[in-house]
């Protein structure tokens, strides 16, 4: 074999082996999300719905979701995402305190400040 083949046959072998491993990994996460979904999760499923858990059938590899009252039945598979649960008393506290708010600047501000650079670095 020449030197000229072994470059990109190595090229192509390692290619290969990094895909395999990143499939690999995607495959694990989205096994580890399905075994640890439970009742009262909020999920979206692959066609873009957002849904409450009700119940999951493990050996039927279903799911039933409550979007707004009515129940569907899914397959495990077509749980795109779990998201984060967010706690009902640190929304409020967050709405109410202003003191982290950003402060408002205005165009005029901004503007002359602008200027002001502008002119220093024509110097």
């Amino acid at each position: 074999m020449s030197t000229s083949l072994i470059l990109p046959l190595v090229l192509i072998i390692a290619m290969l082996f990094f895909m395999s491993r990143n499939q690999k990994k995607q495959r694990a996460r989205q096994e580890e999300m399905k075994n640890n979904l439970k009742s009262g999760a909020h999920v979206v499923t692959i066609g873009g719905m957002h849904a409450v858990v009700e119940s999951v059938d493990t050996e039927k590899q279903t799911v039933d979701l409550n979007a707004e009252g009515v129940i569907l039945t899914f397959d495990l598979t077509a749980i795109r995402t779990v998201k984060a649960v967010e706690t009902t008393q640190a929304a409020p506290a967050a709405a109410t305190d202003d003191s982290t708010a950003p402060k408002e600047v205005s165009e005029s501000t901004t503007d002359s400040q602008s200027t002001a650079t502008q002119t220093e670095s024509e110097k």
